[in-house]
């Protein structure tokens, strides 16, 4: 069975290769970085062997579309997807997570959840295993949660769009917000949508909590675009100005004081507008805030090479910065624990033994001489004290058995006390299972209590991640080379560094090339 499953991950990892050489081929050498570090993971117990850094990747552009029910997020998606493909109303219409993929088939399908927690080329791949160590129980219930359409939609092939559900009266909180933080961590652009007819705070108060205050911190913060959409309500009062300022301050009371903040509508279902110097400003207005909303999502797939390498380097430095410390730290700790009590415990047995030795030796040794007279009374002394000798040597191996067995005991204990006590990390929500699994691989009983080192960190593994942090700046730079051009020259046009990109085979539906 372990032999099936990486076979099955060799396969995964070719595939995508395949498709790669196709489509980006610097993100083709990448996958060999993933490799290299998929081997120093193997050795240190980060990962199983059957799984690898480069799956845990979604190699597609992802766009996430989030925010508070009725704002007009389905809406938004088929507008942009010139097709209505998603529900869209007053009320909570989609109570799920739909994730949205291009298929050459003419009409639109839908698929259960079932289909994105099975399949290793969705960013969904065993969510059903993170929501039932949220909410035992509900990852049986995957079809309650997620959903699969697919569209012929051309603006769609090579992208992943994810509609959610909103956050308000949600029978089923802790498992959604569980996904949403699964979301959040892997899109490339995430689109915040808040509804210009409750711009109040208190209608929004999980969303500002979820999406603003516990992400304004984030490394990737500038993936999160918040947009106040339906202002063509404001129409009637023109009170447009006083909306956004509500909206602007309940942002900035859940801590997001910085960046720019949109402000659009469906002009197919707004409100109409018969002054003609308002629908000019209210028009004007949205198309620039919709062209800059657009931009940002044309740039997706340059945005998501640059996150891929990105994600490359930090794990790569996360190993060699944070687990590498801190393993070491704890097995310092382990290690004079168990030395402090070993010899506390050899100390109390070796005295109790030396103890019992004494007291019971001259009269193990009369004892043996008496029943031996029974037998021979020529020979009884010399047959008592070889027996007694025997019996001695007897208890001194029972005694250093013993000693072994608690010393064994002694280290699983203190690596259990330990591990137990690697306390979580809100910044770094990863890392202390990384730990926990490095440590535990470092402390097996077949390893040395006097090793400093985390199992598998060695020469060669330093050698291989020094390479791969090598690696990621070399694929910069080749990024930069593709995507920019400051010299002025066409280089675009050079092959050695703009290498062809070939269209991704036609057959393919969504990221299935992978």
């Amino acid at each position: 069975m372990l032999g099936s499953q990486d076979g099955q991950l060799e396969r995964r990892l070719q595939s995508l290769e395949k498709h790669l050489e196709r489509e980006n081929p610097v993100l083709l050498k990448a996958v060999q970085s993933f490799r290299e570090l998929d081997w120093i993971a193997h050795r240190m117990g980060l990962l199983d062997t059957t799984e690898s850094y480069a799956t845990r990747v979604p190699w597609w552009p992802l766009i996430s579309v989030l925010g508070t029910f009725s704002a007009g997020k389905s809406s938004f998606i088929n507008t942009f997807l010139d097709q209505k493909i998603q529900r869209s109303g007053n009320q909570a219409v989609d109570d799920k997570f739909t994730v949205i993929c291009f298929s050459k088939e003419e009409s639109s399908h839908t698929l259960p959840g079932m289909a994105l927690d099975a399949d290793p080329r969705f960013p969904f791949y065993q969510i059903s295993k993170d929501i039932d160590s949220v909410a035992v129980g509900e990852g049986k219930r995957i079809d309650s949660y997620l959903q699969l359409k697919t569209t012929p939609s051309e603006i769609l092939r090579n992208k992943i769009i994810i509609d959610s559900p909103g956050f308000d009266a949600d029978d089923q909180r802790t498992a959604t917000l569980r996904i949403t933080d699964h979301i959040m961590n892997l899109s490339d652009l995430i689109l915040v949508f808040f509804d210009a007819r409750h711009p109040e705070p208190g209608a929004m108060k999980d969303t500002l909590e979820h999406l603003v205050a516990k992400t304004i911190h984030r490394a990737d913060a500038s993936k999160f675009l918040f947009i106040l959409n339906q202002i063509d309500c404001t129409v009637q009062d023109d009170n447009l100005e006083e909306v956004v300022a509500a909206w602007q301050r309940a942002l900035a009371q859940a801590g997001l004081t910085a960046g720019r903040f949109y402000q659009i509508y469906n002009p197919n279902a707004a409100q109409p507008i018969n002054d003609d110097t308002l629908r000019e400003r209210y028009e004007a207005k949205r198309a620039e805030d919709m062209e800059a909303v657009m931009e940002r999502v044309d740039r997706v797939e340059v945005e998501r090479a640059y996150r891929i390498i990105s994600v490359l380097e930090h794990t790569a430095k996360g190993i060699e910065s944070d687990v590498v410390p801190k393993v070491t730290d704890l097995l310092a700790t382990w290690r004079q624990r168990v030395l402090a009590t070993d010899i506390v415990m050899v100390g109390a047995l070796l005295i109790t033994g030396l103890v019992m030795f004494f007291n019971s030796s001259m009269t193990l040794d009369v004892a043996l001489e008496h029943l031996f007279m029974s037998f021979d009374g020529s020979n009884a002394s010399t047959a008592a004290f070889g027996l007694a000798w025997w019996i001695h040597v007897f208890a001194i191996g029972v005694g250093v058995v013993a000693v072994g067995y608690l010393h064994f005991l002694n280290r699983r204990f203190h690596a259990w006390i330990i591990g137990s006590g690697i306390e979580e990390d809100e910044e770094h929500p990863e890392l202390p299972d990384l730990i926990r699994r490095s440590f535990k691989r470092s402390t097996r009983p077949i390893r040395s209590l006097f090793a400093k080192k985390p199992a598998g960190w060695g020469g060669s593994a330093r050698k291989r991640l020094a390479a791969v942090l090598k690696d990621t700046d070399v694929f910069v730079q080749n990024l930069n080379d593709r995507f920019t051009n400051p010299s002025g020259l066409k280089g675009v046009d050079n092959p050695a560094i703009h290498p062809a990109i070939e269209e991704s085979d036609n057959s393919s539906t969504g990221n299935s090339s992978s």
